[in-house]
């Protein structure tokens, strides 16, 4: 509480009146002459608090009378929904005229449809969707069938999103998502939703089918069946608008029911339901210009912040009915998604779930972890991917169908120990096992999110690796390559070894990569960010290749014959095409961090000093985290300013790293012509390598040195990889 001393006395108050008891255990205190003093003597800015306040609770308390703070503060809307009621703003009927009453639950099934897309956004349900009086109070609207029907199913849907964004966790992104605040999401009578649509929705076709023979006939009357208003030369247009936002709700409750049947039964149905309700979208569309011609155009809103599709404002919705019960947050304003934006929001909310339906369900862990990152790259919003992860993760398995055990024995590519009681009892594969879950629930968050996570799981990753390392030399001493004579045992442990080193190294590169994605790399930063991402992708690569020389080797031992067999063949093969992809990405990034240096050194650009940190603190800043799991190890500060130091342009010109990708490329796209994402990504790292390449000889060409050439970089052709541009003053 805080008070002006500057302010005139006034006269003294009035003893207050007594305050009762209300209990045996209940005693009340008068304060207010202890607020009167503290008012007469605080200044601006000061409060009273007890001694244990402290300024981290200042940050999370709520300052009652502050309407910024305070959500029952102003008198604004109404106290209950009664009141709301009484004053007449959620009629049932709409309308006492038929037509009028048609064209209002119209803009009511509209504007909750916008309501919706803006909860799915990450504001709360009892600020967007439950704001419809109609909705809190169902038992009102049980004579109107339409609007009944609608609201019912669409209170179960959201209870079932509310499910499956709870079951995956991934609402910690937004904590309001899933709060219910008390509101009515479980109805008597919900179980019931679809029959209860699919009656209104065989009455409203008969209506619409009447329609059309009455057209075509010319001989039925309006009179002759049961219509929806009383207009005959409307009947048809209303009709199709109504079916088409009914069928709609009704395929999208479809789509998150079978989504969550359990082991993905119900994917298959779910993408039929899915081209149904995008087919529906187009037909709402569609049905715009007809519901616009018959609105009260002194009523339409413009076409970019309106919420139906008439254009007209609804009726039976209150914004400040609920705000009384937002108590664990502040109140804040909520934007409305225009009706436009809500269509393309869902087109892609439903394009984003078709793609998890047509997910092979591969027990293959690197194939998931690829189509996890390829899935990333549309930045879906919540929904699709807490739909993705409870499809991934379900009772502590892949899919709800395969032990993590098992996918890790499949990996290590040693089928003879899928199943095996002791090798899934293994301390160490249990360790792993948590940690593939953890790393798939963490690569389902929103980019932000996902970042911070990997990072800090890098530590988990790091400790099993630095474990099992060291169990392998008590076990076995300090023999590392693979022999003909070693036992199982052995040969699972170092599978395990290298493998979980593969999966660390893989994080460390996708929690770079996010980096750009974030922004969070300034161009005087690019030079260190390339490098680090130059060593882990060694370390991929070396990895990589020792776990497939192992899975050779595995292959070899189960189909061999003969005694006499030679391991060169094994040794020698060339390089997959996975390795040849990150072979690319290691060239490219060497190429950058020394191009990136030699600019530095020789042009001292790209050298921003900062009178907030220097470059070894910048360092910190971005590897922190790689650096305390020791990823790679032995890499420091000092390492970079060490090569970067040694960087020349004439080094850059000799190694030519930009033309030894172009050469590996044409390989590469003959082993991805099935995969268009990978033919894609190659495209992109061909671009970047020429473009990089032309400039890199124009650079050579003028001189580092030459005070007029100007030399930047730009994200043009691929998100990670930066590509040089360069201009003459």
């Amino acid at each position: 509480m805080e008070a002006s001393s500057s302010s005139p006395a006034g006269p003294a108050p009035g003893p207050p009146p007594s305050i009762p008891p209300s209990g045996d255990q209940a005693v009340w205190a008068d304060v207010s002459p202890l607020i009167a003093a503290a008012c007469a003597d605080l200044q601006d800015g000061e409060l009273v608090h007890g001694e244990n306040f402290s300024l981290f609770a200042a940050m999370s308390a709520l300052e009652i009378m502050d309407p910024k703070m305070d959500s029952g503060i102003e008198r604004s809307g109404y106290y209950s929904i009664d009141e709301a009621i009484e004053d007449g703003i959620a009629p049932v009927p709409l309308s006492l005229d038929r037509t009028h009453d048609i064209q209002l639950t119209l803009d009511v099934i509209d504007h909750l449809f916008s309501r919706e897309a803006t909860w799915h956004k990450g504001h709360t349900l009892a600020q967007t969707v439950f704001t419809c009086i109609y909705l809190m109070k169902m038992e009102r609207i049980s004579s109107h069938a339409v609007l009944n029907s609608f609201c019912r199913i669409l209170r179960a849907t959201c209870n079932s999103v509310i499910s499956v964004v709870s079951t995956a966790r991934t609402h910690e992104e937004e904590d309001l998502f899933t709060m219910s605040f008390g509101l009515p999401l479980n109805g008597e009578g919900d179980d019931k939703c679809l029959s209860v649509l699919n009656s209104v929705e065989e009455t409203i076709s008969r209506q619409l089918r009447a329609c059309k023979s009455q057209a075509l006939s010319k001989k039925k009357t309006l009179e002759e069946f049961e219509s929806l208003q009383d207009n005959p030369e409307l009947e048809e247009g209303y009709c199709r608008a109504l079916l088409c936002r009914l069928r709609f709700r009704k395929h999208f409750h479809h789509v998150v029911t079978c989504m969550r049947k359990p082991q993905g039964r119900g994917l298959d149905l779910a993408r039929k339901h899915v081209t149904s309700c995008l087919a529906e979208l187009s037909l709402m569309l569609k049905s715009q210009e007809f519901l616009k011609s018959r609105s009260d155009i002194a009523s339409q809103k413009g076409d970019e912040s309106c919420t139906t599709a008439s254009g007209c404002r609804p009726i039976g919705f209150d914004v400040s009915l609920n705000s009384r019960l937002l108590s664990p947050a502040p109140p804040r304003a909520v934007q409305i998604l225009a009706w436009s934006d809500a269509i393309r929001y869902f087109e892609k909310l439903l394009h984003d779930l078709d793609i998890i339906c047509a997910l092979s369900l591969d027990p293959v862990l690197e194939n998931v972890l690829h189509f996890i990152a390829q899935f990333q790259k549309s930045v879906p919003d919540l929904v699709p991917r807490a739909f993705l992860q409870t499809l991934l993760v379900q009772d502590g398995k892949l899919y709800g169908r395969d032990l993590f055990c098992d996918v890790i024995s499949r990996a290590l590519s040693l089928p003879d120990i899928i199943g095996d009681k002791e090798f899934q009892s293994n301390e160490f594969v249990v360790q792993l096992g948590q940690l593939v879950i953890n790393l798939l629930k963490i690569l389902c968050t929103n980019t932000a999110w996902q970042r911070r996570k990997l990072g800090k799981s890098l530590q988990d990753w790091s400790t099993i690796s630095i474990q099992l390392e060291l169990a392998l030399k008590r076990e076995f001493g300090e023999t590392r390559n693979v022999l003909a004579d070693e036992n199982m045992c052995m040969r699972v442990s170092k599978q395990l070894l290298v493998w979980s080193q593969e999966h660390t190294y893989w994080i460390a590169s996708r929690f770079l990569i996010l980096g750009f994605e974030l922004d969070l790399y300034s161009p005087s930063e690019y030079c260190m960010v390339y490098w680090y991402m130059h060593v882990v992708f060694i370390k991929l690569i070396e990895k990589m290749q020792l776990r497939i020389l192992a899975s050779n080797e595995n292959s070899r031992r189960k189909g061999k014959k003969k005694k006499d067999h030679s391991k060169d063949s094994v040794r020698d093969a060339p390089f997959p095409p996975s390795c040849l992809l990150l072979q690319c990405y290691v060239l490219l990034s060497e190429g950058l961090s020394m191009l990136l240096a030699a600019l530095r050194k020789e042009s001292k650009s790209f050298q921003l000093p900062s009178v907030f940190n220097t470059e070894q603190e910048r360092f910190m800043q971005h590897f922190d985290l790689l650096q305390k799991a020791q990823i790679p190890e032995c890499i420091t500060y000092y390492s970079f300013q060490e090569a970067a130091a040694q960087a020349h342009m004439a080094d850059v010109m000799k190694y030519d790293f930009f033309k030894e990708i172009q050469k590996i490329i044409p390989s590469l796209k003959g082993s991805f012509a099935s995969e268009p994402e990978k033919l894609a990504e190659l495209r992109q790292i061909e671009q970047v390598a020429e473009h990089n390449r032309i400039a890199l000889n124009i650079i050579n060409h003028v001189g580092a040195s030459d005070p007029k050439l100007r030399v930047s970089f730009e994200f043009t052709h691929h998100p990670h990889f930066a590509v040089a541009v360069v201009k003459r003053s």
